[in-house]
């Protein structure tokens, strides 16, 4: 007895079913949003185009179509992370507090992001579409101020170094002054002779003093103040 021959297209489909998934072609957002993931992972230190290519199932060779060098990597890596601050449109009645927002949410990205605030200091000028968005952000805040042209470019110089800077520290100690980093440091200044340094030795406490977000939120205060004072409009 011979057995019945296959349905007609019951070959092909078990040969569709078989095929292996068709890989997704290379861009350069999905390189990109690969990095972000390594860093997120691992670390700025992971980070390679030999590293991307692993992780898309390439070779490095194939990357540079779409991306030139590694640091151009890390500058798209670093504004892919900028899109997710939220900006605000300037109003010249809240603008202090729209400055203090916006560097908040930069610095709460940077941190959620490992060590991609190293990143973030290098790269301060802002050359990227995203980063010039919030650049551009924060000076119409400052412009709505009232702060002139020249002390809002200075402005907004500063302020980006300071939230990049206390970003950067904060990642190089797990998220910030940690009780092992702190308890080391208070050591260290039990050590030091307290004729010669006084002033460090009784005030080790305060020093090392950082209770959650309050040593950023100081200078955030001081410095806004200060530019607030540019303009005549304090309070």
């Amino acid at each position: 007895m011979t057995s019945a021959a296959p349905r007609s297209g019951w070959s092909e489909h078990w040969q569709k079913e078989k095929a292996p998934p068709r890989r997704q072609p290379l861009s350069r957002e999905r390189i990109v949003e690969a990095a972000l993931r390594i860093v997120d992972a691992e670390g700025m230190d992971a980070l390679s185009m030999r590293r991307v290519g692993q992780e898309l199932g390439t070779g490095a060779a194939s990357l540079y179509a779409h991306v030139g060098s590694k640091e151009e990597l890390v500058e798209l890596v670093l504004d892919l992370a900028y899109t997710e601050i939220e900006l605000e449109r300037p109003d010249p009645a809240t603008w202090q507090e729209q400055v203090k927002r916006l560097l908040r949410r930069s610095r709460q990205v940077l941190l959620s992001h490992r060590d991609l605030a190293r990143a973030a200091v290098v790269a301060n000028v802002p050359v990227t579409p995203h980063a010039m968005d919030i650049a551009e952000a924060m000076l119409g805040m400052l412009r709505a101020g009232g702060l002139d042209e020249q002390t809002a470019a200075y402005g907004v110089d500063l302020l980006g170094l300071y939230t990049t800077a206390t970003a950067f520290e904060a990642s190089t100690r797990g998220g910030g002054n940690s009780e092992e980093f702190t308890e080391r440091i208070r050591s260290y200044f039990d050590t030091v002779p307290t004729d010669r340094y006084p002033m460090i030795t009784s005030m080790a406490v305060a020093l090392t003093r950082n209770v959650g977000d309050e040593r950023f939120e100081f200078g955030l205060d001081i410095l806004v103040a200060g530019l607030a004072r540019q303009s005549g409009t304090v309070g």
